[in-house]
C-alpha cells in the first residue's frame, strides 16, 4: 500500500514498484484478509455496511475483493501509478462493480458522504512518519465514518522493525508467462536500515523489470516507515473519537504474541 509524506496529493514512492508490486507480493492472502474484515463486520456491526472505503488502496486488490463480495467500494490512494494498476484491474473484472478510485492524501481526503466502514491494509499507517500525520489520518477517517462505523487497519510491530527489517537485505523475484507465451521476470533488491532511536526504517529498493528484448530496465527508489507503539496508536485513536474494540495478531483474531509481526486494530467511531 502507499501514501505520500509531502503536502501535495501525488506520492511517487511506488513509481518503480507499481507495475510489479502484485507479482513480487504474490503471497499476500487477500481472500483471507477479506474474510477477516467480514468477520469483524459480523462481530462489531449490527448489519453489514453498504459503502466501504479502502484507504491507501494501492493496486486495488483488497478493494476489488470486497467489491466482489457485494460492497460498494471507494478506493483512495496517493500514488497515481498504483491507482493506474487498480483501474486496469477493475476494468478486467466485468463481473464486479467497479470501485470509485480517488487520488488523494490519506491525511486529508474528501468524500461525498459518510461510509459504514474504513479499511486500511498492509501497514499503510506506518508510511505516515509523524504522530501528527497519523492523527490527521485518523481524524479524517472519523469524519467520514457513520456513527458506530468501523475503522480496520494494521501496522508493522516493533518486533518486525527490529528483527525482520533491521539492517537486513532481501531479494524478491517472480517469473510468469506473458500473453505471447514468453517467460518474463522481475526482481527487487531491498536493503533496510532501521534506526532504533528514532523508530524510522528506510528501504532502498532497486527494481529490475524484463523488457521484450530480454534485457532489464532498472528503477531505484527509497521508502520510509515509522514504528509506533500500541499505546501510541491507542492514544491517537481515542484522541480522534474512536473506541478501540480489539487488537489482533492475525486473521484468526488471536491475541498478539511478543513475536507478532503485525497488529490488526479494530476501532469504533463514536459521534
Amino acid at each position: 500500500m502507499s501514501q505520500e509524506n509531502q503536502s501535495n496529493e501525488r506520492y511517487d514512492g511506488y513509481r518503480a514498484l507499481a507495475r510489479v508490486y502484485d507479482r513480487l507480493n504474490a503471497e499476500i492472502d487477500y481472500v483471507g484478509w477479506a474474510d477477516y474484515v467480514e468477520s469483524c463486520f459480523s462481530s462489531y456491526l449490527p448489519e453489514k455496511p453498504t459503502l466501504v472505503l479502502d484507504l491507501a488502496c494501492g493496486t486495488g486488490r483488497m478493494t476489488l475483493e470486497l467489491a466482489a463480495r457485494g460492497y460498494d467500494m471507494i478506493g483512495v490512494d496517493g500514488s497515481m501509478d498504483m491507482l493506474s494498476v487498480a483501474y486496469e484491474r477493475a476494468a478486467e473484472r466485468e463481473d464486479v462493480p467497479s470501485p470509485l478510485y480517488l487520488l488523494q492524501d490519506m491525511r486529508a481526503f474528501e468524500l461525498y458522504g459518510t461510509v459504514g466502514a474504513v479499511t486500511c491494509c498492509l501497514d499503510s499507517v506506518n508510511y505516515l512518519l509523524t504522530e501528527g500525520d497519523v492523527e490527521r489520518c485518523f481524524a479524517c477517517a472519523h469524519n467520514y465514518l457513520d456513527p458506530d462505523g468501523l475503522f480496520l487497519f494494521d501496522v508493522n510491530t516493533p518486533y518486525k522493525f527490529e528483527h525482520v527489517y533491521g539492517d537486513n537485505a532481501y531479494i524478491l523475484e517472480d517469473e510468469w508467462t506473458d500473453e505471447d507465451g514468453a517467460l518474463q521476470s522481475a526482481y527487487c533488491g531491498w536493503q533496510n536500515h532501521f534506526d532504533a532511536e528514532t523508530g524510522r526504517c528506510t528501504f532502498d529498493l532497486s527494481v529490475f523489470e524484463q523488457r521484450e528484448d530480454g534485457g532489464y530496465d532498472r528503477a531505484d527508489e527509497q521508502q520510509e516507515e515509522q514504528c509506533y507503539s500500541e499505546s501510541t496508536l491507542r492514544s491517537l485513536l481515542e484522541r480522534t473519537g474512536f473506541e478501540v474494540l480489539a487488537v489482533f495478531g492475525d486473521f484468526d483474531r488471536s491475541i498478539p504474541a511478543s513475536t507478532c509481526e503485525r497488529w490488526h486494530f479494530v476501532a469504533r467511531c463514536k459521534k
